[in-house]
């Protein structure tokens, strides 16, 4: 009777239990629907179960019902903590297990690059070519007349180049299917051509004309039909603003940027999370030796040059950092080991709010421990270029370096060509391919899905606020009383001046909407029913458009870690 009355407490005490872990997708019930008392013993299979169900794939466990027995306690206790520690293991990044196979172990050598095992990478040179990796072997691709640095936008200062310095003619519409359209118009009489510019919210046309093809010179409305025949809108404004020429260029060159801002990792031997990648505080010689390599360690405190978001009056991002200046253009790297570390944070958020801010990184591996692709996660990290030091050849007693790419899926291939096999010995010629290889993957990154939807967003608003302004002040030229009293665009055309990449001019877009709209007495469509007013703040968070025009609503969360963009320059 004693013996009953305790499996009665019992059950009443232990009915279910369930068990997951930190927002994981499986779970499991134990359910104690009956316990069985006298002398029925528990089956000899019942811990082997116990065991399967641990060590097999999470989708193939099944719901556990125990069994009876005087240790029955000890033994749900030890199998909460077992599954606890199982579901934590699974949150982490799991390295894939084919390490070991002869694909991979190549010359006794483990590759610098593994692809994810849900993919979405591609790898360059990929796996199965990695065959002879020695630094004796005969070089391909080693020609750096070859480097050539992509252009962003190759038409961006045909207005500049064609139009500034001779006369011509700009014109305004908006399109009731296409919306805001910007037309240039310039005659070049020395060669009896008619050179036009349709500017539109997908891209801008540029067509050049004979005029012995017209009796007379084609109005506006024929001039933007013959470059796209989807216009419909029977009228044109003239643009009489004076300053006119200097809003368009910097509409035309506002994806024209001097300016790149890389990440640079430091991967230890063994180092296999994005915690342990991005915890490390000490540098090793050959790491330095690779950083003198890429530029020249700078003092922040007062920095003049391009400084891609890093602070240099109040040392909030540490002292040092790695700059500079490649044909013309100026390269700040944030390096992981010199930004500042915080005790007690595994994550190292401000490390990661500037590395995953980037859109390339660079790793450096000390040691065998290849990179996977998607080990940092970020919403902007969209290509990798991976550095390995090796033994160069013996004779000469140089120094080798093994590199490799990998980068999402949906970025389009990118120059300089890596050499077969893909090993540097000459370290002026690798800087001259490194610092290519990095500014032309951010330049083909922007042709992901991701950038190139927030791109054509950014050109919307810039064109939409282009067009507002040229054809309020051309009435304000023209004698409009009510519009005599209009402030200076120079506040509003500065702000949106690319100096600090693509991601910044997004954010000016928003604030040069937002100006234009309001110095220029136009209204706004707002997000829903009640108004909002943008916020503002030190880093510039707040910069952001009312309802549907939140980078936010594009999944580009790490925006409001970007340093402001007047703060870039």
């Amino acid at each position: 009777m004693e013996r009953e009355k305790r499996n009665d407490l019992s059950f009443s005490r232990k009915r279910s239990f369930t068990f997951g872990a930190y927002g994981g997708s499986h779970f499991l019930v134990y359910s104690v629907d009956r316990f069985t008392c006298g002398d029925e013993t528990r089956p000899e299979s019942g811990e082997n179960s116990i065991l399967d169900i641990l060590d097999s794939p999470p989708s193939n466990r099944q719901p556990l019902f125990s069994a009876s027995s005087n240790q029955r306690d000890t033994e749900l206790f030890e199998i909460i903590e077992k599954l606890q520690g199982s579901r934590i293991d699974e949150q982490r990044c799991e390295f894939p297990l084919p390490l070991k196979s002869k694909l991979l172990t190549i010359g006794g050598d483990l590759p610098l690059i593994l692809p994810p095992k849900l993919g979405g990478y591609w790898v360059d040179p990929p796996l199965e070519r990695l065959a002879d990796l020695s630094p004796t072997s005969s070089h391909h691709s080693l020609d750096p007349e070859t480097y050539d640095i992509m252009e962003r936008d190759g038409e961006a200062k045909i207005y500049h180049e064609f139009f500034r310095s001779r006369y011509h003619h700009s014109f305004t519409a908006v399109d009731p299917s296409l919306g805001p359209l910007v037309l240039s118009v310039c005659l070049e009489e020395e060669e009896s051509k008619l050179r036009v510019i349709l500017r539109m919210k997908e891209c801008s046309l540029h067509g050049v004309f004979s005029v012995s093809l017209f009796p007379n010179i084609p109005s506006a409305v024929e001039l933007a039909k013959m470059l796209c025949d989807r216009v419909t809108v029977s009228k044109f404004e003239v643009v009489s603003y004076l300053k006119a020429p200097e809003l368009i260029t910097t509409f035309d060159e506002h994806r024209v940027s001097p300016n790149f801002k890389f990440g640079i990792l430091y991967q230890k031997n063994g180092q296999f999370t994005e915690e342990d990648i991005l915890s490390n505080t000490e540098e090793s010689e050959e790491f330095k030796e690779l950083l003198s390599i890429l530029g020249e360690t700078v003092q922040l405190q007062g920095f003049t040059g391009f400084r891609g978001g890093l602070d240099v009056c109040h040392g909030q991002t540490g002292s040092e950092a790695v700059f500079t200046s490649f044909h013309g253009r100026e390269i700040m790297f944030h390096v992981a080991t010199k930004l500042p570390f915080t005790e007690g944070d595994p994550q190292q958020l401000q490390r990661k709010r500037h590395i995953g801010n980037d859109i390339v990184a660079l790793v450096y591996q000390d040691g065998q421990t290849p990179f996977l692709s998607d080990v940092i996660k970020s919403h902007f990290l969209h290509c990798f270029l991976v550095v390995r030091r090796t033994q160069g050849p013996e004779d000469t007693g140089k120094t080798a370096y093994q590199v490799s790419v990998t980068a999402r899926e949906d970025v389009p291939p990118f120059g300089p060509v890596l050499p077969d096999p893909p090993i540097f010995t000459d370290c002026s010629l690798m800087r001259e391919f490194i610092l290519t290889k990095l500014i032309n993957a951010e330049i083909s990154c922007y042709k992901a899905q991701r950038f190139s939807r927030l791109e054509l967003r950014t050109r919307s608003l810039l064109l939409e606020s282009l067009q507002a302004e040229l054809s309020t002040r051309s009435q304000c030229m023209m004698g409009d009383p009510s519009l005599s009293a209009l402030p200076s665009s120079e506040g509003a055309r500065g702000a949106y001046e690319g100096t600090g990449g693509f991601i910044e001019n997004f954010k000016r877009a928003i604030r040069v909407r937002s100006h234009s709209f309001e110095t220029l007495g136009v209204p706004r469509k707002m997000g829903g029913s009640a108004s909002q007013k943008p916020k503002t703040d030190k880093d510039g968070e707040g910069d952001k458009s009312p309802g549907h025009l939140s980078a936010d609503s594009l999944g580009l969360v790490e925006l409001k870690d970007q340093a402001s963009p007047q703060e870039e320059t």
